[in-house]
């Protein structure tokens, strides 16, 4: 007799029980912290046309899509992050809107990459967006609302780290470094891959003032203070414009009540080339990756035909489960399935109960008198 196939395939798994009941509760309570912050429930589709993810989007490379094709020969992509679909749905739906657009949604996204290190190739991601306000409010509401709604999870002990594309931007426009240096260099200060990074420099022809200009941009990782060292040691606008968007941030999230959470690293860079500002990510103890990460794309609507600048977040809620886990968190359960057993002649009684208990909110199973004879109950 051949062998059923009762297992997953590598990188995906069966969530059930308690753990999915756990999972479904973190939601709940995320989900009602977006939507006191007015933000609207959205559905995109699992799957969409490869386009919407492409190299030029700026958001995971093609390799490591879930690709296929449908009857009529487009290629369509199970989705790997939401930002991008956003963003196609509000051009399509919201193209003449003028005030602000707020969105959050529910999902798995889905990444075909072969160097697992434990990760996951499907996980389940939460967000919310904020489109058509370019403001520096608007970054410290995505942000504070990004913290609230780790608390609202139960999570304790956490940080979340800022950084600003711009600031890196304004050094690569400053050196005079290429599109395809910057990305590589992107890679290796984001990787903090210093060796490599200087490596490629010197490979450049980049002269030492320059170099170490880049380079020291790993070494900005602290508090609000750091940020004056930072303008300190550039001589272009658009960098030293970076570092007062992020002060003035700053006191946004003190308005906000939530500065012990955030610290600031000006050499975090994304994977993601639609962020053109202020970036962040979230870390707790007991997860190697981020459990949070979200930014500003300022320029990621017009690939979709609307002028619109936007910021958001998302938490990966595995991710999340597992700091919860790590950080011995207990959330509150529903209360436990409430069996009534009943004979074949009892059974409208039974049922009467049932629906009754029901009604009051509590879970009730009916089982038949025989099926727990025959496991001896």
């Amino acid at each position: 007799m051949n062998k059923k196939p009762v297992h997953t395939p590598e990188g995906v798994r069966d969530i059930y029980g308690k753990e999915y009941a756990v999972k479904l509760a973190i939601e709940e309570h995320i989900h009602g912290q977006l939507n006191s912050y007015g933000y609207e429930d959205i559905q995109t589709p699992t799957f969409e046309f490869f386009d919407v993810f492409s190299k030029d989007i700026g958001t995971t490379p093609s390799r490591e899509l879930y690709k296929f094709f449908d009857k009529e020969g487009n290629t369509l992509v199970l989705r790997p992050d939401f930002t991008p679909s956003m963003a196609r749905c509000a051009a399509k739906y919201y193209m003449d809107e003028d005030v602000p657009i707020r969105f959050c949604y529910l999902g798995n996204t889905f990444t075909n990459t072969s160097n697992l290190q434990g990760k996951l190739k499907e996980v389940t991601q939460m967000g919310a967006e904020l489109m058509g306000d370019d403001s520096v409010e608007a970054d410290g509401e995505i942000i504070a609302l990004a913290v609230s709604s780790l608390l609202a999870a139960g999570l304790q002990e956490f940080q979340l780290s800022i950084g600003e594309i711009e600031y890196f931007k304004g050094i690569c426009e400053e050196v005079g470094l290429d599109e395809d240096t910057e990305l590589s260099l992107r890679d290796y200060i984001s990787g903090k891959n210093i060796f490599g990074a200087e490596a490629l420099l010197l490979e450049k022809g980049i002269d030492e003032k320059h170099r170490e200009m880049l380079l020291k941009t790993t070494d900005f990782f602290g508090s609000a203070e750091m940020l004056k060292e930072a303008a300190a040691i550039v001589d272009n606008d658009r960098s030293r414009s970076a570092v007062e968007r992020l002060f003035a941030l700053y006191q946004v999230l003190c308005e906000y009540g939530v500065e012990k959470y955030i610290s600031f690293d000006l050499g975090m860079l994304s994977k993601y080339n639609y962020y053109t500002g202020v970036i962040f990510k979230a870390y707790a103890y007991g997860v190697g990756d981020a459990i949070l990460k979200g930014g500003r794309y300022d320029n990621l609507l017009s690939r979709f035909g609307k002028e619109a600048p936007a910021v958001g977040f998302m938490v990966v809620i595995d991710d999340l489960m597992q700091a919860l886990f790590h950080q011995n968190i207990q959330l509150p359960e529903k209360e436990s399935v409430r069996t009534i057993i009943y004979a074949k002649d009892s059974f409208r009684a039974a049922l009467r109960e049932a629906k009754k208990l029901r009604q009051e909110g509590i879970r009730v199973a009916l089982v038949p008198e025989k099926n727990m004879q025959e496991r001896g109950e």
